[in-house]
């Protein structure tokens, strides 16, 4: 004799059931893996900063290499979308700046602007819409932080290809280049 009623059987529309489940622990190799790999990431972007005596990791980065390293198969993660929706962020963060000028507001509408632009081109990254803040609130010189932004992305997405071909049974990256 079953003790279910009908009213827990479909949700009410003040409580709405929750039917999904927390993704599976990774297995300590994989976990291992992932983040070894951003660690070396995120060191190598301070390192190369130190040397040339700019500031190469900004916060945006730090998320896109734990999504690319974290989720590879994922189309936040793909190459296209980390590129571009960096520079896309860059774009709308410099062109919000130019309007607008500095502030808390002009950085909100700035992230809004990138995800807009990360929408239309098919690029969705949410890290960009942190750079677009970045650049609004702290206004870096653009021939500088544009190149450095660049290199960046290319750097985090080159390496979690290599990352990814050095662990036997690694999901490969990238699902798709373009």
């Amino acid at each position: 004799m079953s003790t279910d009623t009908a009213e827990s059987e479909s949700p009410s529309p003040s409580r709405p059931r929750i039917t999904g489940r927390a993704p599976a622990r990774p297995a300590p190799a994989a976990a291992l893996h992932s983040v070894s790999a951003v660690t070396a990431v995120l060191l190598g972007l301070v390192a190369i900063g130190a040397v040339i005596h700019e500031p190469v990791l900004i916060p945006p980065l730090a998320a896109s290499a734990a999504l690319v390293h974290s989720a590879p198969t994922l189309p936040l993660s793909q190459p296209r979308s980390v590129v571009v929706s960096h520079l896309l962020a860059a774009a709308a963060g410099y062109a919000t700046l130019a309007v607008t000028g500095a502030g808390a507001w002009a950085a909100a509408l700035a992230a809004g602007l990138t995800l807009a632009l990360t929408t239309l081109a098919r690029t969705p990254h949410s890290p960009a819409c942190a750079t677009a803040v970045v650049i609004v609130l702290q206004s870096p010189a653009p021939t500088r932080f544009v190149p450095l932004l660049f290199g960046a992305t290319l750097l985090l997405v080159t390496m979690e290809y290599a990352f990814s071909r050095i662990r036997r049974g690694a999901p490969k990256y990238p699902a798709y280049w373009w």
